[in-house]
């Protein structure tokens, strides 16, 4: 099967497409992918480095005075590489190169789906709904969002192989935790309010003793959280607070972890569905239509999280909403059980199901 992907700008974007190539690529030994996107954005790293042919268009920030002309330029180039490589069927995931690639398969005759991550459904993916045979949505209520409620299939987000087969107890041996551990992150890069805020809480978690903290600041953020650390007297052989750039096994970390904070992009609530971690959610108010808390309330609503807006988040809220969840261990386990009830684990298979049925 040979699949044309189309997803970028953010890793939110573009690692599900990767995902779902890995999954396919595992299924199907004749299996081929290219991917589009543009030279902007996160995917001119991550998707070569995942072993993946893209070509580029130029799609992204364009204004609304030149909207028109570059959607068609855009479309016209679109059409021309699926000509070349000749797909049986179309994966889109989101962001700005998505939309034209939509159009140019359906005028190419070529059918393909597009995956939404978030409860709201971004623009482009409405923008798409009459252009694509299924739309791919991670959450029931997002159908209700919808104009083509016929093409819509809730298979959830695509969750990575290693996320999945993760085990808590192996973990927090590998690890060598044994107490109470409560994991904080706010993405790749880092989130600056809530660097603050730990900051603030690490001479509170110093004093408490009972509970091994891990915090990934994010690599621009390092050198700053680890000065503001070490002049609260936490040198960075603490044992009991781990304050790292970047978290590379991402999988074993959460798994372990007795409670996870973290933004609520939507691959994350999903890993932490997953997962079945209580979680305290702190959504970014400085992404478009505010998906992040709409993601963060619908885990809210199902009793598997608990939500900090910015607007509310203080050292001592998050601090004492941290302790308070970790001596209430049947609280925790309720949280657990009520997220497994509402996790979608099957995703890749779903979507892998699409896209044989796309290709005949």
């Amino acid at each position: 099967m040979r699949v044309l992907f189309a997803g970028g700008g953010t890793g939110g974007h573009i690692n599900p497409a990767i995902s779902i190539a890995d999954y396919a690529k595992s299924r199907d030994s004749e299996f081929e992918a290219l991917f589009i996107g543009t030279k902007s954005g996160l995917e001119t790293k991550l998707v070569p480095n995942a072993g993946y042919d893209i070509k580029y268009i130029d799609i992204a920030g364009f204004d609304r005075k030149n909207m028109l002309k570059k959607l068609a330029s855009s479309r016209s180039a679109c059409r021309r590489i699926i000509r070349e490589f000749r797909p049986d069927c179309v994966v889109c995931t989101g962001g700005y190169v998505s939309g034209p690639v939509a159009m140019a398969a359906y005028k190419e005759k070529i059918p393909a789906l597009i995956h939404e991550q978030n409860v709201y459904p971004g623009l482009t993916v409405k923008g798409s709904e009459k252009y694509v045979k299924d739309l791919a949505l991670s959450f029931y209520e997002t159908v209700n969002l919808m104009k083509h409620k016929e093409k819509c299939v809730v298979t959830g987000n695509p969750i990575r192989p290693e996320v999945l087969a993760a085990d808590r107890d192996a973990a927090r041996k590998a690890l060598g935790i044994k107490g109470n551990f409560v994991l904080i992150f706010g993405g790749s890069l880092g989130a600056d309010r809530i660097n603050e805020t730990v900051i603030a809480m690490l001479p509170m978690f110093k004093a408490a003793k009972n509970v091994k903290l891990l915090f990934g600041t994010g690599e621009r953020n390092y050198e700053k959280v680890l000065t503001a650390a070490l002049e609260q007297g936490i040198m960075p052989d603490d044992k009991m607070i781990e304050i790292v750039p970047y978290i590379n096994n991402m999988a074993d970390v959460m798994a372990a972890a007795d409670v996870v904070v973290s933004r609520s992009g939507a691959i994350t609530v999903s890993e932490i569905a997953a997962l079945a971690k209580p979680a305290i959610l702190i959504p970014s108010p400085n992404v478009v239509r505010n998906h992040q808390e709409q993601n963060a309330r619908e885990i809210e609503r199902a009793g598997g999280a608990e939500v900090i807006t910015e607007a509310e988040l203080s050292a001592d809220e998050l601090y004492s909403r941290i302790m308070k969840m970790i001596d209430n261990k049947k609280y925790l386990e309720s949280m657990s059980a009520n997220l497994k009830k509402i996790a979608k684990t099957d995703a890749l298979e779903q979507i892998y199901d699409l896209m044989l049925d796309m290709a005949g």
